[in-house]
């Protein structure tokens, strides 16, 4: 019996520890503080902890993520819920797995100095965007709401050069900015800027930032460990901001300044505490306003939009 035991206690420490299932999420953008509970998820060993070795993929190109997700090519893809339901309606096979950050960040800005003191007064002026379609239905209704229409102003395509081109006063507003991140880019140049948010403008609120995958080919197991692994980081983040702003600067010399440390502070609050959690109203809502903006013909069923792993 005692050799027996001895044989067995060497088998055992000469087999190998079971491998960690790879897993890779592809980013929206390079790392910035949106991603603050996919970084710290990992430097804290959440994502090992649930039997997960993932790897973190900036894009080269911030329109392939959900096209790879969606030809399986990656696990998950972070991306956006307004482009969502546009690529749904075009058959795209994705849905929304998991939320990371949970309210828009996207606003109206203008030069808080500047002649701009109402959506009403950008009659005849110049707002700058980036990216088309989306983009006009959110204008459509916040200018419906000062008795505007977009004849009433000139569209500007500035491409991804949102901020200098308000501050040069080549646009009198821009579309599309982030509220934790231009405006804080603005006030560190000494050019100060105004939100005007766009939920409180006439636009139904909605997910920023979520996790989409094609439902055909992941693993929802692996899904839900991810997202398990995150809402046990956003939890980290909530109650030790500053030791996670550390954890997640401390990654790249390229995070560790000024903009991004503001953007942390003002990101924070923001973040999904409970990832898997699906308000299914906030899809129907957004389905039905580009619906009748006419950026999608008919409205899809929310189960075709999204899905709420933790109920499955």
């Amino acid at each position: 019996m005692k050799l027996a035991s001895i044989a067995a206690a060497a088998l055992l420490a000469a087999s190998p520890a079971f491998a960690a299932d790879k897993f890779t999420v592809m980013l929206d953008w390079f790392i910035n503080p949106d991603h603050g509970p996919i970084i710290v998820a990992q430097e804290k060993g959440y994502f090992a902890d649930q039997g997960l070795e993932v790897e973190i993929v900036p894009p080269a190109d911030p329109s392939d993520p959900p096209k790879l997700a969606a030809a399986g090519k990656a696990d998950l893809a972070v991306s956006y819920q307004p482009q969502l339901h546009l690529q749904v309606a075009e058959g795209m096979p994705l849905k929304r797995v998991g939320t990371l950050v949970a309210t828009p960040l996207n606003c109206l800005l203008v030069l808080e100095d500047g002649p701009v003191k109402t959506p009403a007064d950008l009659k005849g002026g110049k707002i700058g965007y980036s990216v088309a379609g989306v983009e006009e239905a959110l204008l459509t209704a916040i200018l419906a709401k000062y008795g505007l229409v977009m004849d009433d102003v000139e569209l500007v395509n500035v491409n991804w050069s949102l901020s200098p081109s308000l501050m040069s006063g080549q646009v009198d507003a821009v579309l599309g900015a982030y509220r934790n991140f231009e405006l804080n880019q603005m006030d560190i140049e000494g050019v100060p800027g105004k939100c005007f948010y766009i939920e409180e403008e006439g636009v139904p609120t909605y997910d920023e930032l979520i996790y989409v995958a094609n439902p055909e080919l992941m693993d929802k197991d692996a899904v839900r460990r991810f997202l398990r692994a995150t809402e046990l980081a956003t939890q980290y983040i909530v109650n030790h901001p500053e030791e996670s702003w550390e954890i997640f600067a401390g990654t790249s010399k390229e995070l560790q300044d000024e903009l991004n440390a503001r953007a942390w502070v003002d990101t924070l609050p923001r973040f999904a505490l409970r990832p898997e959690a699906l308000d299914e109203d906030r899809y129907a809502r957004f389905e039905t306003f580009l619906n009748a903006s006419g950026l999608v013909e008919g409205t899809r069923m929310v189960d075709d939009l999204a899905v709420d792993l933790g109920e499955q």
